[in-house]
């Protein structure tokens, strides 16, 4: 019998912690109807987590035949074709893509770029409110600063960086058939573009991650050019959306809480400690995308049948009371803080360190130029989009208060 849980909505995002321990209560894995997915199982623990995300033979992406888990039928082609990239493949095509896109990201050495991310970020924080007061720290920071650092990252003009603000928006607005419309129209457009972008560093080489794809692609890559124009679509979603919302989720809760927002304004050096424990609890991604099961399976003493699907309930396994105590708390000196926020397994986030570089640097520019900021309205007005699979606040405005 599936157990009929509603992911999108406002109480789930509100609380997760009583939500899931409230699945967790019925089995390790349990059947469900997810949003767009269907019929799927969901992992409720730690361990059932990490298992399904470890264990690439068994809980694969794709059918033998290359069927995707999370397309259905009924989708359009340029779905299909977004969706054609490293994060939806198995081996051996992940470990070729995956290779690709590592020798990029080697040659931009992200680490260093942190001097100019805070640059970036101090610059959004001094602008908060040329526009007025309250300001929406959703739209006018969180989005616009991991969006300019992509862009950058990519080597895309600035000139260009509106337009990809429009298309991003666009991307996470999905609750209804109108937001969906609205995605495939931004999608259109962002991949006639990237094709554009493509050939111009084919043809005049480049700075940016685009022109070094094409550079490993020279250099005798194996990629075909729909999985290239792929690659950079993902980098771009992946590296804007899901970071946007681990940066409002994070002011979210130093607004909430004065005393943790004190603690780590007295030393900034505490900061990579807190976003540990920001990841886990804010969960900006909740679940991974849908697996199919290679073979008949226990796992967590369920039976699950071949071709059945499977989700890894990332944010179940994060407030998981046995690798987590206390889960419920946000604990900025949490230690060990064993969160699976960037996944494990081969499909480890790529972009790891560069979303906590954003982060960090993100609320030292924030709360260093508005020390006495302030919720505009009461916690409780605060609402999340109905968004499956994403924990996303819709607006978060916020007054100076000085």
């Amino acid at each position: 019998m599936a157990t009929r849980t509603d992911f999108t909505s406002e109480e789930f995002f509100r609380d997760p912690a009583t939500a899931v321990a409230a699945l967790r209560a019925s089995a390790p894995v349990v059947a469900t109807r997810f949003p767009i997915v269907g019929h799927v199982w969901v992992t409720t623990t730690y361990e059932t987590t990490a298992q399904v995300l470890k264990d690439s033979s068994t809980f694969t992406l794709r059918k033998e035949d290359g069927a995707l888990a999370g397309l259905q039928w009924w989708m359009p082609r340029s779905i299909a074709a977004f969706a054609n990239n490293m994060l939806t493949m198995d081996e051996p095509d992940h470990t070729r893509l995956r290779n690709i896109v590592d020798e990029a990201f080697r040659r931009r050495a992200v680490l260093e770029m942190e001097p100019h991310i805070r640059a970036i970020a101090d610059g959004l924080a001094d602008e908060l409110f040329a526009s007025g007061s309250p300001a929406d720290i959703v739209q006018r920071y969180a989005r616009i600063l991991p969006l300019s650092v992509i862009c950058e990252l990519l080597g895309l003009p600035a000139a260009d960086r509106p337009r990809f603000i429009a298309w991003a928006n666009s991307m996470g607005q999905i609750t209804n058939t109108f937001g969906f419309l609205r995605m495939l129209l931004g999608i259109g457009k962002m991949r006639r573009y990237l094709e554009e972008r493509l050939r111009v560093a084919r043809k005049e080489g480049g700075e940016g991650l685009i022109a070094e794809l094409v550079q490993v692609e020279k250099e005798g890559g194996r990629i075909t050019p729909d999985e290239m124009v792929s690659m950079v679509l993902l980098l771009l979603g992946a590296g804007s959306e899901t970071t946007t919302h681990l940066i409002s989720g994070s002011v979210f809760e130093l607004l909430k809480y004065p005393e943790m927002r004190d603690w780590l304004e007295a030393d900034w050096n505490r900061a990579a400690l807190a976003v540990e424990e920001f990841l886990r609890f804010v969960s900006p991604v909740q679940f991974s995308k849908p697996r199919y099961v290679r073979h008949d399976v226990e796992l967590g003493g369920v039976a699950l049948r071949k071709n059945d699907r499977v989700m890894a309930m990332i944010v179940a396994a994060n407030f998981d009371p046995a690798s987590h105590p206390q889960p419920e708390r946000m604990d900025l000196e949490r230690r060990p803080n064993r969160h699976i926020s960037f996944g494990t397994g081969i499909h480890f986030c790529l972009g790891h360190q560069l979303a906590r570089i954003e982060a960090i640097c993100a609320l030292k520019a924030l709360f260093t130029r508005w020390p006495k900021l302030r919720l505009a309205v009461r916690p409780s007005e605060i609402h999340w989009r109905r968004r499956p699979g994403i924990r996303m606040i819709e607006k978060l405005p916020v007054v100076p208060n000085a």
